[in-house]
C-alpha cells in the first residue's frame, strides 16, 4: 500500500543538481563497503633489510664441521737443464737424422762464379732457388772415364738448352788424400772449356746429395773474349 505522502517530483536538471546537493554523501576515502579491509600498500624495504629477512631462519654451520679446502697446490717438477745431456741429444740427432747439419759450413763445402758474377748466385745455387734439369752420376768411375761422361753430358745439357744441372761425383772417403773426382770437377768448371758457360756452381743440398754432388748453373750463350774486356756498368 503506498504511502499517502506525496513524493516530490523533480521537473527539471537543476532541482535535481539541488536535490544531490544537499544530500549527505560520505567522503570519497571511506571504505566502499561495510566490513571490507581498507587495502594497505607494504612498506619500502632496502635490499640489506631484505637480506637479513630471508637468512632469519639460517643457522651459520659451525667452523669445525665445514669442509677444508687444501690451499698447498703441488706443481711439477721442472727437469733440471742438463748441457751436457742437451749437447748429447743434438749430437744424436745429427748424426742419426742429420739436424742441424749445414753443409756450407764444412770444410767439404765448394762453390765458384764465372766472370763477374756476384757471390749472391753461389748462395741462391745452393738454397735451391734453381728448379734442376738435368743430372749425371760419376761416383765410381775413373778420372778418363768419368771426364768422357762429364764431356758428353754437358755438350747434351747445352744443346738442350738446360740451363741448372747436377753432376754427383761422391765426397772421396776413400780417396787417400783429397776427393779426386771432386777436385777434378773444380778444375773442368773454372779452367777447362766449360769455365764460359758457368755463371756459378756450387755443393748441392742434403736432399741432393750434399757435398757429394755439385749444382752447376749455365749461360745460355758462352762468354766471349769481347764481352770479358767489358768494363762492368752500374744501372
Amino acid at each position: 500500500m503506498r504511502s499517502s505522502k506525496s513524493q516530490k517530483v523533480l521537473k527539471s536538471f537543476k532541482e535535481l543538481k539541488i536535490h544531490l546537493k544537499n544530500r549527505s554523501i560520505p567522503p570519497p576515502d571511506a571504505p566502499a563497503a561495510a566490513g571490507r579491509p581498507a587495502l594497505m600498500k607494504p612498506p619500502v624495504q632496502s635490499e640489506q633489510e631484505l637480506f637479513h629477512s630471508a637468512m632469519a631462519d639460517v643457522t651459520p654451520i659451525r667452523r669445525r664441521n665445514r669442509a677444508q679446502k687444501p690451499l698447498n697446490i703441488s706443481l711439477p717438477e721442472q727437469p733440471a737443464c742438463n748441457p751436457d745431456r742437451e749437447a748429447l741429444n743434438q749430437l744424436k740427432n745429427l748424426v742419426c737424422r742429420g739436424d742441424g747439419f749445414v753443409i756450407s759450413d764444412t770444410p767439404e763445402y765448394m762453390e765458384g762464379t764465372g766472370h763477374r758474377v756476384p757471390e749472391l748466385m753461389t748462395r741462391r745455387l745452393h738454397r735451391g732457388d734453381f728448379s734442376i734439369q738435368a743430372f749425371i752420376d760419376l761416383h765410381g768411375l775413373s778420372v778418363a772415364a768419368a771426364k768422357e761422361a762429364f764431356e758428353s753430358f754437358m755438350t747434351t745439357a747445352v744443346q738442350m738448352g738446360k740451363r741448372a744441372v747436377l753432376v754427383i761425383h761422391g765426397r772421396g772417403l776413400s780417396s787417400a788424400a783429397e776427393p779426386v773426382l771432386k777436385t777434378q770437377l773444380y778444375c773442368w768448371l773454372t779452367r777447362g772449356r766449360w769455365r764460359n758457360r758457368v755463371i756459378a756452381f756450387s755443393s748441392a743440398r742434403a736432399c741432393d746429395g750434399g757435398a757429394g754432388a755439385t749444382y752447376v748453373l749455365l749461360r745460355q750463350r758462352p762468354l766471349t773474349k769481347q764481352s770479358r774486356k767489358k768494363p762492368k756498368t752500374n744501372h
